[in-house]
């Protein structure tokens, strides 16, 4: 009987869980209300625990990212990434340099501290899962940073538009900010996706050019730590997305069907969301502690003014 009792709980459960992952893949739900959907659910207890949410999202998220390049237009994509390298660049490096600082100011960790000026530089828990084997940093080493960056990429998601409609931003100057100063992909493209169209194709294009400094940071961490082991873990959606922005430019003849696979793309990074939602704890938060959420906003809170004041002024 009580077997029967638990089943049928379980059940209950999943199809809760299941109905309103379905209900996200609608345009009913917007990403900041998916996000908060997850949230709930995992309070509730409402999430099976059989389902691994990390796995899961990581791929919907790269296989949504690569659908959003048919949607890219090449010759707005190379003049968006020209105009925004120097920020950039610029970003990464000061934010890394600042973070090095920071982490000895404060007597931190200093490979959290690396990491965590990574994912605030490049793109938060790609960025730090690419560099954490480059620097051979320990299991809760890394899970401390993914937790403080995954803390704030859920506070942007709510803010970032906020912010830009209390300033009126335009559509391109917060898809520049979104790109420069949020963390993870999903909540770059979460944030401009609320915000409009042009902001959400703005937002993608400069943030996954930022991306690819993954791949030369990480080589450099390696080297400045020392480490026996030198590997790095690249990003291989990043290039996927680039021939997905090149096939539609040379063959145009399927723009119908490019534009199909930018809206169901568009829409299951709705559903991300909400699994990254689902898939956070209050002990994720806890095991943060006070020092790495200290640098975490520091940093963040650096990046995210500096960068909106210039894009305010010269932009």
């Amino acid at each position: 009987m009580r077997t029967l009792i638990f089943s049928t709980k379980w059940q209950k459960r999943d199809l809760i869980f299941f109905s309103v992952a379905i209900l996200c893949l609608t345009p009913i739900i917007s990403s900041p209300i998916a996000l908060l959907l997850g949230l709930v659910l995992v309070i509730l207890g409402l999430v099976p625990e059989q389902i691994k949410l990390h796995l899961i999202t990581k791929k919907l998220l790269s296989y949504s990212i690569i659908g959003l390049g048919f949607g890219i237009n090449l010759d707005q994509a190379i003049e968006v990434s020209q105009n925004g390298i120097g920020l950039i660049m610029t970003s990464i490096f000061s934010t890394l340099v600042i973070g090095w600082i920071l982490t000895r100011f404060i007597h931190m960790d200093k490979k959290t501290g690396y990491l965590i000026a990574s994912g605030t530089a490049i793109c938060g828990g790609s960025a730090i899962a690419a560099v954490a084997p480059a620097i051979e940093a320990e299991e809760d080493q890394t899970s401390l940073a993914l937790a403080t960056v995954f803390t704030l990429n859920s506070v942007a998601l709510f803010l970032f538009p906020f912010i830009g409609h209390l300033l009126a931003m335009s559509q391109h100057a917060f898809g520049v900010w979104c790109a420069i100063a949020i963390h993870d992909t999903s909540s770059v493209v979460g944030a401009a996706s609320a915000y409009g169209q042009e902001a959400l194709v703005t937002a993608t294009t400069l943030k996954l050019a930022r991306a690819l400094w993954i791949i030369p940071v990480a080589f450099i961490s390696a080297l400045l730590f020392k480490g026996k082991s030198k590997k790095v873990t690249i990003p291989f959606f990043i290039f996927f997305y680039c021939i997905a922005i090149l096939f539609a430019h040379f063959v145009p003849h399927f723009h119908a069907l490019y534009q199909s696979i930018f809206m169901v793309s568009k829409q299951t990074l709705v559903l991300c969301l909400f699994l990254i939602g689902a898939g956070i704890t209050i002990n994720k938060i806890k095991e943060a502690g006070a020092k790495p959420l200290i640098l975490g906003v520091v940093l963040w809170g650096i990046i995210g003014t500096s960068s909106l004041t210039y894009i305010q002024l010269f932009m």
